[in-house]
């Protein structure tokens, strides 16, 4: 499979995956995901908004970050906390948690789908998201 049959396998999984819980993937919300898959690295919102003005010169920052909210709420993508920045769902889930393992050396990010409620939860709260970034050095740089 080549790169671009996977990002085009990925955004095909996202169409669907909004359709089934009744929502759309606009062609903007897919052109920011389709950066997103193709990133090789995690991506700051403006760094795609510079993209986006590569071929669509009125691509404005709250339409990125409008797509960037709606992406995280399906659970398509997350936002690195630690370096302000964005990926692309590597398990494409609604809810429940991501742990994300941030290598300081190369910036390399690998998720893995974490567990739907926090442990320590006060009795009574109700998570809407969770993410659990860990750091320190990849297999690669170790």
């Amino acid at each position: 499979m080549t790169h671009s049959d996977s990002v085009s396998s990925a955004l095909a999984h996202a169409e669907k995956h909004c359709a089934d819980r009744g929502m759309r993937m606009t062609p903007l919300r897919r052109n920011v995901l389709a950066l997103l898959v193709e990133a090789s690295e995690p991506i700051k919102a403006y760094d795609l908004l510079d993209q986006m003005r590569s071929t669509d010169r009125s691509a404005k920052p709250p339409t990125v970050y409008r797509s960037l909210d709606f992406l995280m709420e399906v659970g398509l993508a997350h936002k690195v906390e630690a370096l302000n920045a964005y990926i692309a769902c590597a398990h494409c889930h609604d809810k429940g948690g991501a742990e994300l393992y941030i290598c300081g050396n190369c910036g390399s990010v690998d998720e893995r789908h974490g567990a739907p409620e926090p442990q320590n939860a006060p009795e009574g709260f109700r998570t809407d998201r969770s993410v659990v970034e860990h750091y320190g050095r990849c297999a690669n740089c170790s």
